[in-house]
């Protein structure tokens, strides 16, 4: 049995877990680094300054199950039982993306290989979905664990926004995109393990677009597309690298820049594309931006600028 449990508090739920920790019938402790610590029947509870959740000891799954879960987050979190769904724990690799709902930056796509070992070791470091991590420093930090973990046995596809753009005129369309993308992670990382027996990612379009964009190595390989993939803890820890993967590509391309790119699509990222463009011209957004976006008209529009000045049609 598993006996420590490792999760990302939002600011919210560290002030119930400190509620709950206060209580007169936790025995308070005192550990480095954290904002408070309890034990109880066999179990240990830190919660550190980082907003890092640790519960440890015979007890942890106990306490976990009846109150953490219904009380605190609300929701099942370790319900990765091997029995409850032991696909989870066999060899496979998982798929997930980063960037596509970003005006700048680029299209990431990352893939993960994982085993029953693994798995443990990924939930022990709190791997979920990268869509619930709000900071890039946790991103980053969680990515360099799960590196560290996976042995080299994950791979990194980076279209930047030049390639995209360029690629968007091609095809005409982002989940024939995606699925080239998808294709070319899972042969990549087949490079690395040609024995994987089975690919899973989020659902994002007809599941033919992948098998059909892969190649020779790729065509034995069992395909799977479900919605919510990334409660699966491959498609989690790929999401988590594709999103570091995106962080760090974003950050280059400010620095190149020197300009700063808000993530997004909102009013804010509209104005720092006008600003950009102000500072050096429309062609800048093929180099900045994904050009298809409906966000390039509103930025384009009060300049008196249109598509055609970045030589970008619909």
């Amino acid at each position: 049995m598993q006996n420590s449990y490792t999760f990302q508090m939002s600011e919210a739920e560290q002030e119930m877990v400190t509620a709950e920790l206060s209580k007169t019938k936790y025995k308070s402790a005192v550990v480095p680094h954290t904002l408070m610590a309890a034990s109880i029947d066999s179990c240990r509870i830190n919660l550190y300054k980082s907003g890092k959740l640790l519960v440890q000891g015979k007890g942890a799954k106990d306490w976990v199950e009846f109150i953490l879960e219904p009380n605190i987050l609300k929701r099942v979190v370790i319900g990765y039982d091997e029995e409850l769904d032991p696909q989870a724990f066999q060899p496979h690799m998982g798929i997930d993306e980063s960037g596509k709902g970003d005006y700048f930056g680029p299209l990431v796509i990352a893939s993960a290989y994982t085993n029953a070992e693994r798995v443990q070791k990924l939930r022990e470091i709190g791997v979920q979905d990268s869509k619930r991590i709000r900071s890039d420093r946790k991103i980053l930090a969680l990515a360099k664990e799960i590196r560290n973990i996976l042995n080299d046995e994950f791979a990194l596809i980076t279209i930047g926004p030049a390639a995209y753009n360029r690629m968007y005129e091609k095809i005409g369309n982002v989940n024939k995109m995606l699925a080239w993308g998808h294709a070319r992670a899972i042969e990549n990382l087949l490079d690395k393990v040609p024995d994987c027996p089975r690919a899973l990612s989020d659902k994002f379009g007809p599941s033919n677009q992948i098998k059909s964009a892969l190649m020779e190595k790729g065509a034995k390989i069992e395909l799977e597309q479900k919605t919510k993939a990334e409660s699966d803890p491959a498609v989690a820890a790929a999401s988590i690298l594709a999103r570091a993967g995106f962080v760090m590509a974003l950050k280059q391309l400010e620095k190149k820049q020197d300009h700063i790119l808000p993530k997004g699509a909102s009013d804010l990222v509209q104005k720092a594309a006008q600003q950009l463009i102000e500072k050096k011209s429309p062609s800048i957004l093929m180099e900045t931006a994904k050009c298809h976006f409906k966000t390039t008209d509103k930025v384009l529009s009060p300049l008196g600028y249109s598509r055609a000045d970045i030589s970008i049609t619909e």
